[in-house]
């Protein structure tokens, strides 16, 4: 998914949201640090309203990356957000990056998490055998490869991503955990473009870690 996120105006955002219950930044997991955490990630957030078209507001999130406090910031709230939201019993043993953001955090947070990390990447990236899974985009069909023995069977997975838009490359990346007999914990988003509804089509539960589409 891209380094950005673009929203319809606010009421059209309201309006539209999806019913699935939601795993956000109001959740009643928050402690005190992860609410600070997230205050000081949000306000970073880049704003441009009305690109790339009249009536949307363009949220960048590369800020967080530029500046090593925050990016120190992010990690560490990632990191509480998911032992918040599964416990220090159920943390995962393996991350599962989507290409090509999620390659930003996600070896990081492994660290931090005590798990291994595995890309999830187009075809033709990754060497020896691997298993593969289609995804529908606007223009056509698209493909996301893992390698065969990047999961053993019974490990608990958590995938993450930068944004979840229509959702159907978080799914693929899902079936292909499941291929491999991992077992799908849920996935890890910074940023959520609810009024798409992506969440709908993926069978684990969604955490977000910011909320998203309030003016500055």
């Amino acid at each position: 998914m891209d380094s950005t996120s673009a929203h319809p105006p606010r009421d059209r955002h309201d309006a539209t949201e999806a019913p699935q219950k939601r795993h956000s930044a109001s959740s009643p997991t928050s402690s005190p640090e992860l609410t600070d955490l997230r205050m000081r990630l949000h306000r970073s957030l880049r704003q441009y309203p009305n690109f790339p078209s009249p009536g949307i507001l363009f949220e960048d999130i590369l800020p967080l990356f530029a500046d090593p406090l925050l990016h120190q910031s992010l990690i560490r709230a990632l990191q509480l957000h998911v032992t918040n939201s599964y416990g220090e019993k159920q943390t995962p043993d393996v991350i599962v990056g989507l290409e090509a953001r999620g390659f930003l955090f996600g070896p990081s947070l492994a660290l931090k998490l005590g798990a291994g990390f595995v890309p999830v990447r187009k075809p033709g990236k990754l060497p020896g055998l691997t298993e593969t899974a289609a995804f529908e985009k606007e223009y056509g069909k698209d493909f996301f490869q893992i390698q065969s023995n990047g999961i053993k069977p019974g490990q608990r997975v958590l995938i993450v991503d930068d944004i979840i838009a229509t959702g159907g490359s978080a799914a693929a990346a899902g079936s292909l955990v499941k291929k491999l007999g991992g077992t799908l914990l849920g996935y890890v988003f910074i940023l959520e473009l609810d009024f798409l509804k992506g969440r709908e089509k993926l069978d684990a539960p969604v955490h977000t870690l910011l909320s998203s589409q309030e003016e500055k």
